[in-house]
C-alpha cells in the first residue's frame, strides 16, 4: 500500500487540522514532538505521511501530486487558482474577504467609478470586480498592512480578510461591500482521487462524520 501525503498549512491551521484529524482517528505521534527538525511526520500503521507548508505552497504541492490531500484557507484556493478538487469545508478559520475602505469611498463603489484597489490578493479582486460588479479597477499588489494604503492615499479602498474588523476601525475604515465567507477546506489531488478513490473517500467521510456531531453538539 503507497502512502497517502498530507500538506498541511502551518500554525493555527494545522493545530486545528491535526485535533479533528486525531477525532476521525487519523493520528501521527511525531508531529507532537514541537522541538523535532522533522519535515516529513510518518504514520506507519496508516500508511500516512504528513508535512507543513506555507498556505499558498499547499494547493501546488496538492495540483503537482507532492501530496495527495491538502488542508489550506479558501482564499488561499481561490487565489492560486489550481487544478485541484476542493472536496470539503472544515468549517474553522472562519472569516471574510472584503472590500473595505473610508464611508466616502462607498459611493465610488455605488457608481463603479475607476478607483484604484490594494490588496494582498490581486487574483480574486480582479474576479471580484471585472466578472462579479463589471467595474474597471487599478490593483495594486501590496505585501505588508493593506489597511494603510487609503490612509497614505495609495488606494480607495482594499480587498483584504476580516476576522472581527477591529484594526479596520481602530484606523477609520469599514467593510463597504463582503466579497465571499472563508473557512479551511480539505483538497485533493486530481490523479489521487481516481487512484486511491476508496481511502480517500472513507477518510472524507470519517472526518465529515466528525464534524458533524461537532455540529450536532453545539446545536
Amino acid at each position: 500500500m503507497r502512502y497517502l501525503t498530507f500538506a498541511l498549512t502551518k500554525g493555527r491551521l494545522a493545530d486545528k487540522t491535526m485535533e479533528l484529524l486525531n477525532k476521525a482517528g487519523i493520528t501521527c505521534r511525531e508531529m507532537q514532538d514541537k522541538n523535532t527538525r522533522k519535515l516529513i511526520f510518518v504514520n506507519e500503521d496508516l500508511k500516512m505521511k504528513f508535512f507543513l507548508s506555507k498556505g499558498p505552497d499547499v494547493p501546488t504541492y496538492v495540483e503537482y501530486g507532492a501530496a495527495d490531500i491538502g488542508i489550506v484557507g479558501k482564499d488561499t484556493i481561490m487565489e492560486e487558482g489550481r487544478n485541484i478538487y476542493e472536496v470539503l469545508d472544515l468549517g474553522f478559520g472562519k472569516c471574510r474577504m472584503c472590500v473595505c475602505g473610508p464611508q466616502e469611498a462607498r459611493e465610488c463603489l455605488k457608481h463603479h467609478e475607476l478607483i484604484r484597489v490594494a490588496t494582498k490578493y490581486p487574483n480574486i479582486a480582479k474576479d471580484y470586480f471585472y466578472n462579479k460588479k463589471n467595474q474597471t479597477v487599478e490593483i495594486i499588489k501590496l505585501n505588508g498592512s493593506i489597511e494603510l494604503a487609503p490612509i497614505v492615499g495609495l488606494s480607495e479602498v482594499i480587498v483584504d480578510i476580516v476576522e472581527t474588523g477591529s484594526t479596520l476601525r481602530e484606523n477609520g475604515l469599514t467593510v463597504l461591500e463582503e466579497v465571499c465567507p472563508l473557512s479551511a477546506r480539505m483538497v485533493v489531488n486530481q490523479v489521487s482521487m481516481r487512484m486511491e478513490n476508496q481511502r480517500i473517500t472513507e477518510l472524507i467521510t470519517s472526518v465529515n462524520k466528525v464534524l458533524k456531531e461537532e455540529r450536532d453538539i453545539i446545536l
